[in-house]
């Protein structure tokens, strides 16, 4: 018998990002239009003057979402807002989509309408238009690939790998609220299955539900920031958490990073129910996912231009490479920062 000798290495080892960086290096951009390829929150294309960005996201059933607790019509939604959440941040506009679904006959034409209904609010919200995609079958759940496309100005495109030492931190909004929304699900549903007859309560998580089953891209802030002058050195939108995107900034700029745990923006209702759920608040926003924020670093001339914008907070400042990512605690004590957010392939103990 012969002997096979084929190395095999398992994607669970690798995991998502890891494989992601091995894609990028096998990959050669041949066109001169392609400007940005594998790698960012987006691709970027020149188009005579102005930058085209395409980016593409899937949700899998079972995977990104459960049918049990998400609605087909918030399903929609949210499958059009993360992806136009990448667009905006690379600070360009979205202007159109495509949407691919695999989907098995045990759905009606009633549930693909609702389904879509929700695709076309997101559209109406962001001003985008839906104008093409593909369907096939599936024989493993409900698949949504949606494509979404933005343009911008050749000097206005922000890319990951802009930060540089002495920069300053910012995130929009708050952290770990789709989180818990999450674990409220999460708990109920494991309560109905063990007895159909409780009802699930849901009362009093309004805000964290919403940001888990509803979520909103933050379109107003690249907008915000143009109006008040300031161009971001780097950004990214937080789709796997804070810990997990801060270092992909650091990575690719080549810089160290210093995070303040008391900076770090947390709803008063994320705070109660991580407690009440034996949960570290702090932790949930690190690693929690799913919030769709923007974080991006300026330079520390542009302080006082957002020192008094409510909703975008200063959480730390960029380093140099050599003193590492780390997270300052309460106590002043420095932790190393660890991707610890969702990854898709990542084995699981």
């Amino acid at each position: 018998m012969f002997e096979n000798t084929t190395k095999r290495t398992e994607l669970g080892d690798l995991g998502e990002f890891g494989l992601i960086e091995l894609i990028q290096k096998s990959i050669k951009l041949r066109n001169p239009e392609t400007l940005k390829g594998i790698g960012d929150d987006a691709a970027v294309i020149d188009s005579n003057g102005l930058n085209t960005v395409v980016t593409c996201d899937m949700l899998v059933e079972g995977v990104h979402f459960d049918l049990m607790f998400h609605p087909l019509r918030h399903l929609g939604y949210k499958a059009v807002v993360v992806n136009l959440s990448d667009v905006y941040a690379m600070n360009a506009t979205p202007k159109q989509i495509l949407v691919s679904i695999a989907i098995s006959n045990r759905f009606s034409l009633e549930a693909v309408e609702e389904l879509y209904s929700g695709m076309e609010l997101a559209c109406e919200q962001y001003k985008v238009d839906l104008v093409g995609g593909d369907t096939t079958t599936s024989t493993s759940g409900l698949i949504l690939s949606i494509t979404a496309i933005g343009i911008a100005e050749k000097d206005e495109i922000v890319y990951r790998n802009g930060a540089k030492e002495h920069d300053l931190i910012c995130v929009s909004g708050d952290l770990g609220g789709a989180y818990m929304g999450l674990q409220i699900l999460e708990r109920e549903k494991k309560i109905f299955l063990e007895n159909p007859k409780i009802q699930p309560d849901l009362s009093g998580n309004d805000y964290i539900l919403e940001r888990q089953l509803k979520p909103e891209a933050r379109k107003e802030i690249p907008a915000k920031l143009k109006e008040l002058g300031v161009k971001p050195t780097s950004m990214i939108d937080i789709s796997d958490g804070l810990s997990s995107e801060v270092l992909h900034l650091c990575r690719q700029s080549g810089v160290g990073c210093a995070i303040y745990e008391d900076k770090i923006p947390i709803d008063p209702q994320t705070y109660d129910r991580a407690r009440e759920f034996g949960l570290d608040p702090t932790v949930c926003a690190l690693s929690g996912g799913e919030d769709y924020e923007l974080l991006f670093t300026i330079r520390q001339e542009d302080y006082e231009k957002l020192r008094m914008h409510m909703d975008i907070s200063i959480i730390g400042h960029i380093t140099d490479a050599g003193s590492g990512s780390n997270l300052v605690d309460k106590s002043g004590n420095q932790i190393a920062l660890t991707a610890q957010g969702w990854d898709a392939l990542l084995k699981k103990n």
